[in-house]
């Protein structure tokens, strides 16, 4: 079975096709710029990351989502240099949609009601469902009968228990207006749930463990059974932990005192809490690797910014681990800071030995991309570092979806 996934955003796709027979990527790539005036690419990698990896460019004018989706399928397809020899050896599609508000709460078949419900949840996901559902759209004229599955970024946190999606405000209009906590990242804490059970031996339904999805945009997710019961992101990615651009958790009697001192806009605002704060507005730099160079360098802004995110981390982690009673089998840290960065881990999980939680320096200090755990022999709890694979996820999840619709 080969599936294709897509993820449209509002100017660009990714895509990879896979070989399902053994989780292969048979090829991948990249359109940016659709919908620029200017040249857009298309970078398109056949066998990638393997001794056989090619690379293709494309520079052309991208007026639409069509135009780059044609130019994908012409290039998998191609007679010389294709991965297969038509469009219908793809099985299914499954497409990332960031949102499905709280009607649509797993993966599902596409059709006209399913697309009119993402179309009635762009106000949840305005920069990226309407992308989102142009990819499914242009999916459904491009490849004619091939069945398109959506897997949605808020389905791992559907699960969770009333009180943890529940916010105190007047319900009625929580209820009209379709707010709760959602989480997101919600592909990435299903394969980390998922792999982190198969790598330590443990049946899904009995694995308590706390996911750390780490990078530009960050979230941790609180897992009971094997299911979410809680997560830090909320209604919008924006609540939970300080993250690259957006501020994460702060009172929220802020926003109206800068709309009223300020004379800011609520776009403005958002801007602001999206965009130009987390570690930029601390320190100038998002990128780690910048920060921990500054800080090294006794640069105040970068060495606060630095504490001041393992410090977010680390009360939301104290926060899951007593919601789970302390009966943790393992962290997994996970996505570019997760994986990569040895100064942020041993900050998080510092002086959390009497926890059962404790680290192997050297451990944590070796470099790899492969799954490894990075904790003490004599740990309690697991300390693991898997890399995130949410196009594999999705695959996974439209094939389960396939599946299913067939019995």
């Amino acid at each position: 079975m080969k599936i294709l996934v897509l993820n449209a955003g509002s100017s660009s796709c990714k895509y990879k096709l896979f070989d399902m027979t053994d989780q292969s990527v048979l090829c991948q790539g990249l359109v940016e710029r659709i919908g620029d005036p200017a040249t857009g690419n298309l970078t398109h990698k056949i066998a990638p990351d393997t001794d056989k990896e090619e690379k293709i460019v494309r520079e052309k004018v991208y007026p639409t989502h069509n135009e780059a989706i044609r130019d994908v399928i012409d290039l998998i397809t191609d007679s010389k240099k294709g991965v297969i020899s038509d469009i219908k050896e793809i099985a299914v599609i499954g497409h990332r949609v960031l949102h499905g508000g709280a009607y649509l709460t797993a993966p599902v078949l596409v059709n006209d009601e399913i697309k009119k419900t993402i179309r009635a949840t762009f106000p949840l996901g305005p920069l990226h469902n309407p992308a989102n559902l142009t990819g499914i759209e242009v999916a459904e004229k491009l490849f004619p009968g091939v069945p398109n599955v959506a897997v949605f970024d808020t389905a791992f946190g559907m699960k969770m228990p009333k009180e943890a999606y529940t916010y105190a405000l007047p319900q009625d209009i929580c209820k009209e207006l379709q707010i709760r906590r959602y989480g997101f990242h919600g592909t990435s804490h299903t394969y980390l749930v998922h792999r982190g059970a198969a790598y330590m031996h443990k049946d899904l339904k009995d694995f308590n463990c706390i996911t750390l999805h780490l990078g530009n945009g960050s979230s941790l997710g609180c897992v009971k059974g094997g299911q979410c019961f809680d997560t830090s992101m909320g209604l919008t990615p924006l609540e939970g932990l300080i993250m690259g651009t957006r501020c994460g958790s702060i009172d929220p009697a802020i926003v109206p005192y800068l709309m009223q001192q300020k004379g800011m806009s609520t776009e403005e605002v958002d801007t602001l809490m999206n965009k130009k704060s987390g570690l930029l507005g601390l320190c100038g730099k998002t990128d780690l690797r910048d920060i921990h160079k500054l800080a090294s360098e006794n640069d105040e802004n970068a060495k606060l910014a630095e504490s001041m995110l393992i410090r977010s981390i680390k009360k939301t982690l104290g926060a899951f681990f007593f919601l789970l009673e302390g009966k943790v089998d393992a962290l997994i840290f996970s996505a570019g800071i997760g994986e990569n960065d040895n100064i942020v881990r041993a900050g998080v999980v510092a002086g959390l030995e009497g926890l059962g939680i404790k680290m192997d320096a050297k451990k944590n200090e070796t470099r790899s991309g492969d799954e490894r755990t990075i904790s003490a022999d004599d740990s309690r709890v697991a300390i693991l570092v898997i890399p995130t694979n949410e196009e594999l996820q999705i695959a996974l999840t439209s094939q389960e979806v396939l599946n299913a619709s067939k019995k």
